[in-house]
């Protein structure tokens, strides 16, 4: 299993999500956040001198199975390209284990999209 985590411009999100979408993996985890790479806080459309310190950003994060790993990747770059700097990052994690916490299942059963719906028996 793997994490990808990527950071993105927020105004590609959504296009970054239809792309998963279509390519079956609906879930994944979203946080607001700011920096800058390397364009230090400027945004293309901005004149010149107009210098913050910090952009917004989106980093979202989803943990697929090793074997979904290129599709998953391929999916956020078609979605989050526009050719300009600040276009984003994306990292990969080795994950050791998941465990979904409403069934106890483990492993790749845990991030499954297609396993049926399962409930553990609840402890006293």
């Amino acid at each position: 299993m793997v994490k990808i985590e990527a950071i993105i411009r927020p105004e590609r999100l959504e296009h970054v999500r239809l792309k998963l979408q279509r390519a079956g993996y609906p879930g994944m985890m979203v946080t607001e956040m700011e920096g800058h790479g390397r364009q230090k806080g400027l945004h293309p459309d901005w004149p010149e001198n107009l210098r913050i310190s910090y952009l917004p950003k989106t980093k979202m994060e989803i943990v697929v199975d090793d074997a979904d790993k290129k599709k998953v990747i391929k999916a956020i770059m078609d979605g989050a390209y526009t050719g300009e700097e600040g276009d984003g990052k994306i990292f990969v994690y080795d994950i050791k284990e998941a465990i979904r916490i409403r069934t106890g299942e483990r492993g790749k059963k845990a991030i499954s999209k297609n396993e049926p719906l399962k409930t553990r028996k609840k402890a006293s």
